[in-house]
């Protein structure tokens, strides 16, 4: 199951998600995500601290994400990690 939080303010829409990114969940981030009207004053943020596991599907979402301008936050090992293999940080 995935949790999905959207706040909006004058610059950002900020994503927290909360629990297993993976399968139809998958989908249901996607279909948030494409809502939402990317512009250069608006600042996509997706917040992972919440998401305690991420399949290969979610992975590649994400990495989309990420290369059309969002913002991924993650804390811990796992998310974290991720993150970094995703935007090639350390």
């Amino acid at each position: 199951m995935l949790k999905i939080t959207s706040k909006k303010n004058s610059n950002s829409v900020r994503l927290t998600l909360e629990g297993s990114l993976t399968g139809p969940w998958t989908n249901e981030l996607e279909q948030e995500w494409r809502t939402i009207v990317p512009s250069e004053t608006v600042r996509l943020v997706v917040d992972l601290t919440g998401v305690t596991f991420v399949g290969q599907d979610g992975k590649r979402l994400l990495k989309r994400m990420w290369r059309e301008g969002a913002q991924l936050i993650a804390t811990g090992c796992c998310t974290g990690h991720l993150v970094e293999e995703i935007t090639g940080s350390r």
